[in-house]
């Protein structure tokens, strides 16, 4: 719409332009007086003319005083005659200067034909245009059956990536470099018969970089980048994903060796089968296409076909097979060290700090991705920009992290000071059972200030990566859960919905123990419950029963052991270190934010040392936020 204004606005001004001309061209004679023949010839007798000119039936009259005028004859007499027929005498005809014109050019086009054609010329133009955004419609309309594929060049030196800035993933990497020596030279793999993957699945969680890693395999391959999304295929016109996918392999065939990126490839890739339009689905033939061009009649061309997903649960088998993806690569989430790597990637070409400790944000963001990662260095960013600071420093890079987990401090959410109380012993009685318990990862910060959803949070992190989870841990966690609704039971006899998600948390967590971890004692080392996820009419998740009605039973009474196990342990802690609690919830609604050394400081007499704060950390912590979360 802005651009069908412009344009009309661009052609106003022209015809405005024009028109100013014309009116300026016929201005200049528009102001002359009009004489008759008669006079004329009479002011000739009289020597008043100096000259004449002749224009077909026009005549400018140019004064020996320097006035002019103007007048009309007939077109087909000539001025000579037409004088002497008013009377002019032969003497003075002689002496008159008579110049004669050409007036059939330009001064009839400039002064006759546009003054009427210029006005239809731009009514045509318009007329024009707006056919042509009616055509560009129709055209839209009729290329719906082509690729929307971007294409970008091996040229294009400003968009390429490489493994090298792909930090973490390495086994990935590893992996992904046979593709690439596929595309590099080719004849090496074919001269001992070997023959190209036909394609690369990806997969991981959200934000682990798949996308990245494909442009990556581009960028060292050298060769062109087709990338769509999955979602691109699908019309509600049916056939069109079908066609647009012949016409994407079209083009890549063209391109070859080339590589093909399906981003999101479970949007087209589902199990077959489970909509209702049967064959006839638009979203079923799109599938049958892409598997027709993976591994159809025409099997020779040199086109690898990388597709990234988080869900290859739903994916059609089909597409798994040999033949289709040959390679299924897995992301996960970085460690340590692929943390603070993934950090230095981001933190390049940015003012930094000298006190910034990018291996104590690594050791802070367990279970961050690489996205997260990429997040956080931005808050920290905006942080110092906001604090006119310029350089990043460790303080906004931590205060980055808590925003990026559990979202900006809401200031505007003030409690009252009963809330403010509640909250404190609340809170504290997390804190304590987390320290206590030896299983327990340790605390490091503890706050009643609102932030995101949360009223207050206690934050507690491994020290290490952990892959594996023994039950003494979850059985910490669960007695860390009820530790707030234990101390709100005992301090105020009463309770309050502040423990809601506490009980949600541990009541999930202790159901997982007996269905899916076999953790249970009294039922045998086995999972109950099948889950399936049901796309019929949308999706659903649903648990299919595989035991009876009195395993059911056993199942609800194991839960509700562990839950009243771990209730019955976090309220012996609480009631054994009354004082410690009261200490912690009293500076608590003082300062409303305890930091991991202050809260070594304060539990210093009854603090296990495996949980004591490493050598050098206490000076990283002091005054900074750290991250974890109950």
């Amino acid at each position: 719409m802005n651009r069908f204004i412009k344009n009309l606005l661009i052609i106003l001004g022209i015809f405005l332009v024009v028109a100013a001309g014309f009116s300026l061209f016929g201005a200049q004679d528009k102001d002359l007086p009009i004489v008759s023949i008669s006079q004329i010839a009479e002011e000739a007798n009289a020597g008043k003319v100096d000259r004449i000119e002749v224009s077909d039936d026009k005549l400018a009259v140019f004064y020996k005083d320097g006035s002019k005028a103007k007048a009309f004859k007939e077109r087909e007499v000539a001025l000579s005659e037409t004088l002497r027929n008013y009377g002019l005498e032969a003497e003075k005809i002689k002496d008159l200067k008579i110049e004669v014109k050409d007036g059939s050019g330009t001064s009839i086009l400039l002064s006759t034909i546009l003054p009427f054609l210029i006005p239809f010329v731009l009514i045509a133009a318009f007329i024009w245009f707006l056919m042509r955004q009616v055509q560009g419609s129709n055209n839209r309309a009729m290329s719906f059956g082509q690729s929307g594929a971007k294409l970008m060049e091996q040229s294009d030196r400003r968009k390429r990536i490489t493994f090298a800035d792909v930090a973490g993933v390495k086994e990935a990497k590893e992996e992904l470099k046979e593709i690439v020596e596929f595309l590099r030279f080719p004849q090496k793999f074919f001269a001992l018969g070997a023959r190209i993957p036909k394609g690369v699945l990806l997969l991981g969680p959200p934000g682990v970089g798949k996308t990245l890693v494909a442009r990556a395999i581009a960028g060292e391959a050298n060769v062109p980048f087709f990338h769509i999304s999955g979602s691109e295929f699908v019309e509600m016109f049916v056939g069109v994903g079908a066609s647009r996918v012949r016409d994407l392999f079209k083009r890549a065939k063209r391109n070859a060796p080339c590589i093909v990126f399906i981003d999101e490839i479970d949007a087209v890739g589902r199990q077959r089968g489970a909509g209702l339009g049967g064959s006839h689905d638009e979203r079923e033939q799109t599938l049958n296409q892409i598997l027709v061009e993976m591994d159809g009649f025409e099997s020779d061309a040199n086109v690898i076909v990388i597709a990234a997903t988080n869900r290859p649960d739903v994916l059609d088998p089909a597409l798994l097979r040999p033949g289709r993806f040959d390679r299924q690569v897995i992301l996960d989430q970085p460690d340590i060290n692929d943390r603070e790597a993934i950090l230095k990637v981001h933190i390049k070409n940015k003012p930094l700090a000298k006190n910034v400790n990018l291996r104590s944000i690594a050791e802070r963001t367990p279970g961050f991705s690489g996205a997260d990662l990429s997040n956080l260095v931005n808050e920290g960013a905006i942080l110092a920009a906001r604090k006119n600071l310029r350089e990043i420093t460790q303080t906004e890079l931590i205060e980055s992290i808590e925003k990026v987990m559990l979202g900006p401090e809401r200031k505007s959410h003030l409690l009252s000071k009963k809330e403010k109380e509640i909250a404190a012993w609340h809170e504290a009685g997390h804190a304590l059972v987390a320290t206590i318990l030896p299983h327990a990862d340790p605390v490091h910060k503890v706050s009643i200030v609102s932030r995101g959803r949360a009223a207050g949070y206690t934050m507690k992190l491994p020290e290490e990566d952990k892959n594996l989870h023994s039950k003494s841990e979850f059985l910490a966690d669960l007695a860390v859960s009820l530790g707030g609704y234990a101390t709100e039971k005992f301090i105020f006899n009463e309770l309050t919905t502040g423990a809601s998600n506490d009980l949600k948390v541990a009541t999930n967590l202790a159901r997982k123990l007996v269905t899916a971890y076999g953790m249970s004692e009294k039922l045998p080392p086995m999972t109950f419950g099948e889950h399936h996820e049901m796309i019929f009419l949308g999706r659903e998740i649903s648990e299919q029963k595989n035991y009876s009605e009195k395993v059911a039973a056993k199942i609800d009474e194991e839960v509700a052991s562990f839950i009243d196990k771990a209730y019955k342990q976090a309220f012996d802690i609480i009631k054994k270190y009354k004082k410690y609690l009261e200490l912690l919830a009293k500076k608590l609604i003082e300062v409303e934010t305890i930091e991991r050394e202050d809260f070594e400081q304060l539990l210093a007499d009854i603090m296990p040392k495996e949980k004591l704060a490493k050598k050098g950390m206490q000076e990283l912590d002091r005054g900074l936020p750290s991250v974890a979360s109950v």
